[in-house]
């Protein structure tokens, strides 16, 4: 079953025993039992069930309870008081999952993954009770039902953002569980999409074009945060291990570090944008906030996280002085979310279209071509970086483009457009070092060679 990667900072987190992650599994399921809490309370656990008993608790742990409480509300009420999308999982579904599983952790929240009665897997959140955010909390303020409370509040507000914010590169919220009427903690469970870990060793492994779709889909999700309904949305924890993939899709699933708050300026000195390599320089707006720093910090991350690493290795040759210059302009912060989505659209067009296939010799002429037959699919010599790990399947503008590839190949004999197709809508071509067990299909054409079709009397 495929697991989504753990929460920010989760490779950080001090490593659990067998049985505390056993009794992490049985908390999950626990907290619904014989309590009133339902999956349709608002972020405030307010519909149908009484506030959380009062806490007697040093002045500090209140303040930032109180301030969590109040973005709460500011978020519940954000993108014009619309109608949040919620979730159709609640308790009920929550207490009847079975095949409950820890998947990992971090300095907040503990992720699970479950299999629901209906049918179907979740990814479960929780507090992560043992975890470094309260822990460090427990250390100053010695209220351990308080700081479990105020790590209860940031999962909330993540519930909250998944309500209010609708993308196909954000992870889904299936439902959620509230629970404050048994004692003064709130507990929180988010019921999630599943996905799998994002492993950046593993795609610059593969083909240019996934790799492509990656960064493409990245822009897309960059350009909705920066004109979401609650404004322009930075998220302060980028990196790799907060996406997943579902589907061969990216996806966001950690959003509780995520910000709508601009810095406030009074001077453009106070709009430094600091990375640890590089710094840029901001303007101060009249309305007293930086300029577009949500915006250029998401675009940054992207730049350094995802574009250098999966854009320019092994591209078309005649696409990768369009590449460079994407790289070049979000290295430089030149060019805005708006700027970098254009040229990515300008990019894949090109590449779906052909235009950027160089003018060349006709190669087509060169080969025989054999209808209604295919060759026994089996393993055949590599090339790289292939759709196939049993031989050499990549992905073709047209049967044109296939010929000047096998004739690149020194292995290369024969050819088959298959009728596999890429997420562009290109046919993945399969290429042959053997002309030996040739069956009849009546919706393929073999492209031979016809050097060697002479050699083996075709």
């Amino acid at each position: 079953m495929a697991a989504v990667p753990v929460p920010a900072g989760a490779r950080r987190g001090a490593r659990l025993s067998a049985a505390t992650a056993a009794l992490l599994v049985l908390a999950l399921l626990a907290l619904t039992a014989g309590r009133g809490g339902g999956g349709d309370a608002d972020a405030e656990g307010q519909q149908g069930s009484p506030s959380p008993p009062p806490l007697l608790l040093p002045p500090g742990l209140r303040e930032e309870l109180r301030q969590r409480r109040r973005d709460l509300r500011r978020l519940a009420v954000a993108g014009g008081g619309g109608e949040a999308a919620s979730g159709g999982l609640g308790c009920a579904d929550l207490s009847l999952a079975t095949g409950v599983s820890v998947l990992g952790w971090g300095f907040t929240k503990v992720v699970a993954q479950a299999a629901l009665a209906g049918g179907g897997a979740v990814a479960l959140k929780s507090v992560h009770g043992a975890g470094r955010e309260v822990r460090q909390c427990v250390q100053r303020y010695r209220a351990p039902a308080g700081c479990r409370r105020l790590a209860a509040y940031k999962l909330m507000k993540e519930v909250t953002l998944l309500q209010r914010l609708q993308h196909p590169g954000i992870v889904q919220l299936h439902g959620q569980c509230y629970d404050n009427s048994g004692d003064p903690e709130i507990r929180v469970t988010a019921m999630l999409e599943l996905g799998s870990p994002l492993e950046m060793i593993q795609l610059l492994q593969t083909p240019w074009e996934e790799r492509f779709k990656i960064c493409l889909s990245l822009v897309k999700l960059l350009f909705y945060l920066a004109h979401s309904p609650l404004g322009s949305i930075v998220l302060l924890d980028f990196q790799p291990r907060q996406f997943v993939m579902v589907d061969g899709n990216l996806k966001v699933t950690d959003m509780d570090d995520a910000s709508t708050e601009e810095l406030s300026c009074k001077e453009d000195n106070d709009c430094t944008l600091d990375f640890p390599t590089k710094s840029f320089p901001l303007k101060c707006s009249v309305v007293g906030k930086c300029e577009g720093i949500n915006e250029k910090k998401n675009l940054f991350n992207a730049y350094r996280y995802f574009f250098t690493y999966l854009l320019p290795h092994s591209a078309p040759l005649s696409l990768r002085p369009f590449l460079s210059d994407i790289l070049n302009a979000t290295g430089d912060l030149r060019y805005g979310i708006n700027e970098t989505l254009k040229a990515f659209e300008k990019v894949l067009h090109l590449y779906k279209s052909g235009l950027y296939l160089q003018k060349r010799p006709l190669l087509l002429k060169d080969y025989i071509s054999l209808k209604g037959f295919r060759v026994v699919e089996g393993e055949d010599y590599k090339c790289w970086p292939s759709y196939s790990h049993l031989g050499c399947l990549l992905s073709v503008h047209s049967a044109e483009e296939a010929a000047a590839i096998c004739n690149s190949q020194s292995q290369c004999q024969s050819f088959i457009m298959t009728q596999q197709r890429t997420w562009t809508g290109r046919p993945l071509a399969s290429f042959q070092s053997s002309l030996t067990d040739l069956i009849p299909d009546a919706n393929a054409i073999v492209y031979i060679k016809r050097s060697a079709s002479s050699g083996e009397g075709l």
